[in-house]
This record gives structure tokens, sequence and C-alpha cells, in this order.
């Protein structure tokens, strides 16, 4: 049964959302566009902000319903939280575009939401981290790091289970390798500002 979730969290995750959203509607690949990223934030750029709002919220809940389901049909945390993971890379690794997708940001706190239902707080108080670093550095990509790594630890604060904490730091430390060349551009100081073109 374990094969099957990870299989079915990597198939539910590789869903391209900003890809296919774009494709639809402007008739565009953008993964030729800004910085060739299918995520909300490039689709933002491309589509507008109440469409990167979207495609965030359906990241996240591609990530994080599989992560319920796992839950709610195992009552395993390491099935649940390896499900997470596998959604995780199919957002990051999609087949159906030749394994090139996005950074895992939205699906990654989707993920870490629905590890437990009923205490979203790691998850919550993470994405209240990456609001306040984006906000006073204006980077997205700083605060997108941040606020999984808070979020990952704040799964220990609450008393989460030990998979729970082991997936959800990686995920971040996969995220923040996703975001290597933003990183590389904040050290230049060439990288875009959140309200600038």
């Amino acid at each position: 049964m374990l094969i099957f979730w990870i299989l079915a969290g990597y198939l539910a995750g590789s869903c391209p959302t900003g890809y296919l959203l774009a494709k639809y509607i402007k008739n565009v690949d953008i993964r030729e566009f800004g910085s060739g990223n299918i995520g909300a934030t490039n689709a933002g750029r491309l589509l507008g902000k109440k469409y990167a709002v979207f495609i965030a919220l359906f990241d996240m809940l591609k990530g994080g319903m599989i992560v319920l389901l796992a839950t709610l049909c195992t009552h395993d945390p390491l099935t649940a939280a390896l499900s997470g993971a596998a959604s995780v890379l199919g957002h990051n690794y999609p087949v159906w575009l030749g394994f090139k997708g996005g950074k895992g940001v939205a699906t990654t706190y989707g993920v870490i939401f629905f590890f437990d239902f009923f205490n979203p707080l790691p998850s919550l108080l993470g994405g209240a981290v990456w609001y306040v670093v984006m906000k006073t550095s204006r980077y997205v990509s700083a605060g997108s790091i941040c606020g999984l790594f808070a979020a990952a630890f704040l799964t220990l604060v609450f008393k989460m289970p030990v998979p729970y904490f082991l997936v959800s730091l990686f995920l971040a430390a996969l995220s923040t390798c996703r975001h290597k060349d933003n990183l590389k551009r904040i050290a230049e100081g060439t990288e875009t500002k959140v309200g600038k073109k």
C-alpha cells in the first residue's frame, strides 16, 4: 500500500496547474516566460494576481488532499508523510513536462497543513513567516525558504510525529536547492523584488 500512496502522491502533484492555465488562457508556454517556472509566482506575472492565488491554492490542495486521504485510509504517519513528499516531487519533476516543474513551495505548505488537519498551525505560522520575510526583504524566494524551514521546525514544537518533521525538513531543503538561482541573484543584487518588473 505504501507504493500505491507514493505513486498517487506523485501523480497528483505532477498536475502542472500553472502550465495548463497559461496554455488555456493565453496559449503561452509559461516555461518560456519570465523565470520559466510553472509555479504561482511566475504565473502571476503572466496571468495576474487572481490567477496566481488560484494556482497557489490548487497546488496546495493537490498535495494536501493526498496526505489527508492517506491519513484517513492508513492511519500511518510515515505513509502520509511519504505520499506528501511524493506529491511535491511530482510538482517539481512532472513526467508530463520532461521532469521540469516548479519549486514546490505552495505544494509543501499544503502537505504540512494536512499532516494534522486538526493542528494546521505549523503551516499557518510558516506562512506568516513567509509573509513577514517577503514584505521586509521584498524577495518572494527568501520568504519562501524561511517560511518552509519555520514550518518544518514547528512540527517539532507542536510534537507531531517524527516522519512529518523529517519530510518537512527535506522538502524545505529541496525548495532551497530549487531556489539556488534566486539566491545567487539576491547575493548579486539582481533578483527582482516584489512590486518591481
